[in-house]
């Protein structure tokens, strides 16, 4: 099949301007140029690794940072494939994700040191330990320096590998694991780069060479300028990236491990970015507190989009932005690991989309499950994508036969998100079927239960569980997580859902935790939060 190949890409990126800014944190600024020569260092280093063959995979276990990329883009260089780690975590997990990715080196943050001590002997396939120092610590004597590797210049000027590139090649995006052992997605670069392509600014032409995108860039200047204010071990910060600098522009990362706000609209100011990358409310009601609380402290208008992926938007959390600087659009972007491109809204003005509302892209679809496809006014199914589809889980064909089913002779990608057909057309999401909660034969998905009750004055966040019932089989239990200084009203709490939803929707419990733990992708571990549910309630699961 071959195609496009992200580094060949980069490279002409970097060939026609080489002085452009690629990458920025803090004081650390490095021009398109130097992005180039340090990911080809590092490609370098990857090809004297012991084990190193055609598609061996890398990891990456960084918080954001310039290396992250650069060793992403090293490792394309040399037909390899990156694997995303996320650095929050456990022993037996990450032992799980390397030995399960047969991961021949690792890329870390010196912060990670400790945990890595405690598991080497575990992951023997790991044949090259990459330090990245972000505390100061000493480097451990079994690591190589990543600085002192990329500062390097390489013999050649340009590391290629004996067995070529193309974009076939791999890039290795594991799921969460929320609701089950992560599984690695592999996606061709080909079908990555032309699926985020439509969201880039300015797009490239449909089938575009790289000397015509190289073209492209020369004519039009550098590019624009993106702030992923989630991490990049995740889809939505990793792919928006890519799209950010295949045409050509710059990544701006916050330098504070956890995300701040003031930060983020300080930057935005400072460096003129373009387009901030967010995963829904968890990130957007802080940032709409900091400016309501600072109003008129920045200057937004450099600011043209703000992309949300992942998890629900809602629609007063967007009205609320939009009140500051109503010129910029709100993009929401319905897609998951499994399926890029399924759907999206877009919110201007005073004109805001409704909460999981979108429009299906045009190889979207619903899949009823009985297996077929749905029209409009269909009704529920799960929600999926045809045409660009990742290759199958890595080394598990049993679970890539279930998400990427074959109907009619077209292959599809059903990653287990269902939605609601509507008579126009438009879907409603719903919810993960994994996830869905079964009360006296009812269907409830949590995400619709959660969207209500962060709609009620006192709480913050807040997730729905399944908790076992002799009655209904299951009930809905709601954690809640509240504003500061506010004080539970269980039964107000529940009047409320009822007022927006049906009443077999609505929580029988309403449980206090500090923190609802979203992951740094706003994520939550249902599994964690459903056995704290079932232990402070005393059932028997």
């Amino acid at each position: 099949m071959s195609g496009t190949n992200y580094a060949d890409v980069w490279e002409a990126i970097a060939e026609v301007q080489p002085d452009a800014l690629a990458q920025v944190q803090g004081r650390r600024r490095f021009t398109w140029a130097e992005f180039d020569q340090r990911a080809d260092a590092f490609a370098a280093a990857m090809l004297e690794v012991d084990g190193v063959e055609q598609q061996a995979k890398v990891a990456q276990y960084l918080q954001n940072c310039p290396e992250y990329l650069e060793s992403v883009y090293g490792g394309w260089k040399v037909g390899l494939v990156p694997v995303n780690t996320n650095f929050r975590y456990t022993d037996d997990e990450l032992v799980y994700l390397w030995e399960n990715a047969d991961a021949i080196a690792v890329v870390f943050h010196g912060s990670f040191t400790s945990t890595i001590e405690r598991i080497r002997s575990l992951v023997p396939r790991v044949k090259r330990w990459f330090w990245v120092d972000d505390d100061g610590s000493a480097m451990p004597d079994w690591a190589v320096s990543y600085e002192e590797i990329v500062t390097k210049p390489t013999a050649t000027g340009r590391t290629t590998a004996p067995w070529g590139r193309s974009g076939d090649d791999l890039y290795m995006l594991y799921t969460g694991g929320t609701t089950g052992m992560p599984k690695g997605t592999m996606w061709r670069q080909d079908d990555i780069f032309w699926l985020v392509n439509p969201g880039t600014m300015p797009p490239y032409p449909d089938g575009a060479t790289v000397e015509q995108m190289a073209e492209q860039r020369k004519a039009s200047g550098a590019g624009l300028k993106s702030m992923p204010a989630c991490p990049l071990m995740h889809g939505t910060g990793a792919l928006s990236s890519f799209g950010m600098l295949q045409t050509g522009g710059a990544i701006v990362l916050m330098e504070n491990r956890s995300f701040d706000p003031v930060e983020m609209f300080d930057l935005v100011e400072r460096e003129g970015v373009n387009v901030l990358v967010i995963v829904g409310d968890a990130f957007a009601k802080p940032m709409v507190r900091a400016l309501d609380a600072n109003p008129g402290k920045w200057d937004l208008s450099s600011l043209v989009a703000i992309i949300s992926s992942g998890v629900m938007w809602s629609e007063p959390v967007k009205q609320a932005l939009l009140k500051h600087h109503p010129a910029m659009i709100l993009a929401d972007s319905l897609g998951s690991s499994e399926a890029v491109g399924m759907g999206a809204s877009q919110s201007a003005g005073t004109d805001t989309a409704k909460t999981a509302k979108f429009t299906l892209g045009p190889n979207a679809v619903v899949v009823s499950e009985d297996g077929k496809v749905l029209g409009p006014g269909g009704g529920q199914g799960r929600l999926g994508i045809k045409g660009r589809v990742p290759v199958g889980y890595y080394k598990d064909e049993v679970k890539s036969a279930a998400t990427f089913p074959v109907i009619d002779g077209v292959r599809y990608s059903l990653p287990g998100d269902f939605a609601q057909v509507e008579e126009d057309g438009s879907i409603t999401l719903l919810g993960r079927g994994s996830v869905c909660i079964n009360t006296g034969g009812e269907k409830v998905f949590p995400e619709e239960v959660e969207e209500a009750l962060k709609l009620h004055d006192s709480i913050r966040d807040a997730v729905a569980v399944a908790v076992p019932d002799e009655k209904f089989g299951e009930i809905v239990t709601a954690m809640v997580e509240l504003e500061p200084g506010a004080t539970l009203d269980e039964a107000d709490v529940i009047a409320h859902v009822k007022g927006k939803l049906a009443a077999f929707k609505a929580p029988k419990h309403v449980l206090q935790v500090d923190t609802i733990g979203r992951a740094a992708n706003a994520k939550v571990d249902y599994k964690r939060l459903k056995a704290e549910a079932i232990e402070r309630l005393g059932v028997r699961a």
